[in-house]
């Protein structure tokens, strides 16, 4: 039944319905000036400025070729507490 229904709907409109692009909430430009402007900002932090879901943000980011990065290198509290570990397990 439902065939024989498509089939005379198809056969009611013979030209297709033009289709319009759809309208995006984030504008990816924006999103990689923003990337440049805060390289630290956290996903939450860009979704609240941006008005979007953090979801939203990271599919963005990963169309975008960028990954989700803090920092490569490892702030002062990090080293020091990479050295006292290493040196509590040396000494045992």
């Amino acid at each position: 039944m439902t065939l024989l229904a498509s089939l005379v709907r198809w056969l009611k409109r013979p030209e297709p319905k033009n289709s319009t692009p759809r309208k995006r909430k984030l504008d990816k430009n924006a999103l990689a000036k923003d990337v440049e402007q805060y390289p630290d900002a956290y996903q939450k932090e860009r979704a609240e400025r941006f008005g979007v879901c953090k979801k939203t943000i990271w599919q963005s980011l990963k169309k975008l070729g960028l990954t989700y990065k803090k920092n490569s290198i490892p702030s002062k509290n990090q080293r020091k507490r990479q050295a006292g570990t290493s040196a509590k397990k040396t000494t045992v």
